[in-house]
């Protein structure tokens, strides 16, 4: 998805809820597109330009409710933002450090899917619950903290 199309599917999922596409919420969302991985608000707030902090989280929560951008827990207090896959395009998991709160991506690779694919069926098998999708947060430490 272009920059272009990201912003006006973003404007118009705010659009639905009647909330506007304020410069800033359009900043949180460009930062998030650039980002390698899910960011903190401090980090966020270090590549956007003089958005006060309760503005940020202001905005974070509407955009949440429009389906603009998802929350990533971390097992911290701290969690993590990254636009939603059905904005993004992108399919992936996360693996979260339960020590510093670090995410990383994982890209969904075949044979992860497939994995979890059969996981979803015996899941369905034993609780007559219908998975229609999936993703997945492993939590361990990460090289730093090991």
């Amino acid at each position: 998805m272009t920059d272009s199309e990201l912003h006006r599917e973003a404007s118009q999922r705010l659009a639905a809820l009647d909330q506007r596409y304020t410069g800033g919420r359009r900043e949180l969302v460009g930062a998030l597109a650039a980002a390698e991985r899910p960011l903190s608000v401090p980090e966020i707030l270090e590549v956007t330009s003089a958005l006060p902090q309760s503005s940020a989280y202001r905005h974070l929560s509407v955009l949440i409710d429009a389906g603009v951008v998802t929350r990533v827990a971390t097992g911290s207090d701290q969690a993590r933002f990254e636009l939603s896959e059905r904005l993004s395009g992108d399919h992936h998991h996360h693996l979260v450090c339960g020590s510093c709160g670090t995410v990383i991506d994982v890209d969904a690779f075949p044979r992860l899917e497939r994995a979890l694919d059969a996981a979803a069926r015996l899941a369905e098998e034993e609780s007559q619950f219908e998975v229609t999708g999936h993703k997945i947060d492993l939590v361990g430490r990460c090289a730093r903290c090991r």
